[in-house]
């Protein structure tokens, strides 16, 4: 039973990554992610906010002190101006991990605007990250943007951190644009070297006690993954790039329909936080089964067998199956 799959050009020995979450913040738990079968883990995010915030500390630091006594050379800053060195913390975790660890390790940038921050992938890659993750989501409140600002925001933000790495970059992509299919070609042109389908953002609710509003972790289920596949299903083929399935993903079965789409690879996070990192283990074995019941070999066999580009029923990813859908619950 052969269960590799290549994503971002990196071997891997089977689709499940270990997206980036709570748990890939800790050495302990991906180690424990790597012993049940995990074939490779991205990194919690760093976020441009936390890179932005320590270059105005430094430079703000810098302008200070400029015109300081020279022989002050003793002189340090003040440990409230360098306790958020989120971004030095990040490196050096970057670094113990991947000597802690034999599969891919990614690292994830959370940002969208074509800042200075950006830089901050080369040193990412340095420090030994076998990939980068762009986490782009980006919700406009201001009415007086129009949309192609918006996305033209995601394109130069993408381009800006390509000029700075060599290793593959995949963007972390959301549903809310309209025309998807669109912006992951654009996202692809700009420098992706992969699509994870899709974003999950939080979940906004409201605090009645407070009255203030609040954003949660937005824990999803297997009922999520419908848009996943039917994007999965579009591009496949369609872009010289690897896809992963990001949204819903928490069973053997939809691992299995999701690379049956066309994904070349999964990103667990809600099924690892709810049941663990043993349940990685628990979803390689049923597609092990599931797989030697209906006599498949690889992966490979399988990979996007129910696509546009397969599939003997284009309708299902397209309107006019929306009226047959109703019909058929009607009846």
């Amino acid at each position: 039973m052969e269960l590799t799959t290549t994503h971002l050009g990196l071997a891997l020995k089977n689709p499940l990554i270990a997206s980036a979450s709570p748990l890939t913040a800790s050495l302990d738990s991906i180690k424990r992610l790597e012993e049940h079968g995990i074939a490779a883990v991205i990194m919690h995010s760093l976020f441009e906010e936390e890179i932005n915030h320590e270059i105005h500390q430094i430079d703000h630091f810098l302008q200070l002190h400029s015109n300081a006594n020279a022989e002050a050379t003793s002189y340090l800053p003040s440990e409230v101006d360098f306790d958020n060195l989120h971004s030095e913390q990040y490196l050096e975790e970057i670094q113990r991990t991947k000597e802690a660890i034999e599969i891919p390790l990614i690292a994830s940038l959370n940002g969208v605007s074509a800042g200075g921050w950006v830089k901050y992938a080369q040193k990412l890659q340095e420090a030994g990250a076998d990939a980068l993750e762009l986490n782009i989501t980006y919700i406009p409140t201001s009415i007086d943007m129009e949309g192609h600002t918006v996305e033209q925001m995601y394109v130069n933000t993408i381009a800006q951190v390509k000029k700075h790495i060599s290793i593959p970059l995949n963007v972390k992509m959301n549903a809310y644009f309209s025309s998807p299919a669109n912006m992951a070609k654009r996202f692809v042109e700009a420098g992706a070297n992969g699509l994870t389908i899709f974003d999950n953002p939080a979940r906004v609710d409201v605090d009645l006690e407070l009255l203030t509003p609040l954003q949660r972790a937005n824990i999803t289920s297997s009922a999520n993954v419908s848009e996943t596949l039917r994007w999965c299903a579009i591009l496949y083929k369609k872009l010289f790039c690897s896809l992963c399935a990001g949204t819903g993903i928490h069973t053997a079965e939809d691992v299995l329909k999701a690379v049956m789409s066309g994904a070349d690879a999964v990103a667990l996070a809600s099924v690892l936080l709810t049941k663990g990192e043993a349940e990685a283990a628990v979803i390689l074995n049923g597609i092990t089964q599931w797989m030697q019941e209906h006599e498949y070999d690889s992966i490979s066999q399988m990979k996007g067998s129910i696509s546009l580009a397969h599939t003997d029923n284009p309708d299902a990813y397209e309107r006019n199956s929306y009226m047959y859908a109703l019909q058929q619950y009607r009846r």
